[in-house]
């Protein structure tokens, strides 16, 4: 299934484009965020596309990355 976690702490447009969101319009500022399933997302992308809501403004941060080790080089032996 097609979920999207908005956890607006975690977004970088926080701020500038809040007041615009489609989800601190409808629902504040949820305290632990708010999972859309594909069909939630498809109805609000409807009601904006009408002009009835904004848009989700989601913008999330990138995730750091963690460094693994190089898998070991395996050379043919002939």
């Amino acid at each position: 299934m097609d979920t999207v976690h908005v956890d607006c702490d975690d977004c970088v447009a926080r701020g500038p484009a809040c007041a615009d969101c489609v989800v601190t319009v409808l629902l504040g500022s949820p305290r632990h965020g708010v999972d859309l399933d594909a069909d939630e997302q498809q109805a609000l992308a409807e009601l904006a596309r009408a002009g009835l809501v904004p848009p989700l403004r989601l913008l999330p941060r990138a995730r750091r990355v963690r460094s693994v080790q190089s898998p070991l080089d395996w050379s043919e032996s002939g």
